[in-house]
């Protein structure tokens, strides 16, 4: 396993993570069409790793090269439905993983959920799965998930679904960012194992984004999985150069805006 998280994470223990999975459930089109060139430039920046699915797993492997793969094991729904239901469950397996050449792979948890027990009940069962190949598990730990309620995404709520993951026995978390550096300390010091801050589905201005990664890595978390907010970006690999700087050379803001 440890070999597994070192293809994720660098030698300070903090990785840049390209999120590239909306594919198999929501519309990318017409942004990624050109999904092989995207991945080239990311590569180009300087990303650690990949979070992705297994069609994109399979067919860019040599986009990709020798960067970490983690691989989106949940899925099942799509935005096409009548009624979108984006609780999402486990569709793939370990020995799945396995085979595309993945390090890892990640899943949703959703406590509070109205059907919060589908996919806490997929994490722990793939967790159980994992043991036997000693394999990593990711976990996205979101406070009742998309249902939009207006305090679901509480700094309480997020350290409390932070922690249920990593009970349930996840290996790193992704999550969303609190909003300020003190509350998200209080995220990091109740989870015991790597946090990495999600980048969310509204685009940001540059600064915006780097100044809310900066502030995150400020209060303890180890990186970052960010997908729109790079891919859907003019020159995603300075961009990803930005982060970089930030996640592993502890830039300031400032410095890191210069890269773009």
């Amino acid at each position: 396993m440890k070999r597994r998280l070192n293809n994720i994470f660098r030698k300070d223990g903090k990785s840049v993570v390209l999120a590239m999975d909306h594919g198999n459930g929501l519309n990318v089109l017409p942004e990624l069409n050109d999904t092989g060139e995207i991945l080239k430039k990311c590569v180009e920046g300087g990303i650690d790793a990949i979070l992705t699915t297994y069609g994109i797993a399979t067919t860019f492997q040599e986009e990709l090269g020798n960067i970490g793969l983690i691989l989106r094991i949940d899925g099942g729904t799509s935005y096409l439905a009548k009624t979108y239901d984006k609780s999402m469950e486990v569709i793939y397996s370990i020995e799945d993983a396995i085979r595309v050449g993945a390090d890892a792979v990640l899943c949703m948890g959703f406590p509070g959920a109205s059907n919060e027990d589908v996919t806490l009940k997929g994490l722990a069962r793939l967790v159980s799965e994992a043991t036997r190949w000693n394999f990593v598990v990711g976990a996205e730990m979101l406070p009742r998930g998309f249902e939009g309620d207006d305090d679901a995404r509480t700094p309480e709520n997020i350290a409390s679904a932070c922690r249920i993951g990593v009970e349930l026995g996840a290996d790193f978390i992704k999550t969303d960012y609190t909003g300020d550096i003190e509350s998200f300390k209080k995220v990091v010091e109740g989870c015991y194992k790597p946090v990495l801050v999600l980048g969310g589905g509204a685009t940001k201005s540059e600064k915006d984004l780097l100044q809310m990664i900066k502030e995150a890595m400020t209060a303890g978390a180890k990186g970052v999985i960010i997908g729109r907010n790079i891919w859907r970006h003019e020159t995603p690999d300075k961009l990803v150069k930005a982060i970089v700087a930030i996640v592993h050379e502890d830039a300031d803001v400032e410095e890191a805006l210069k890269l773009l």
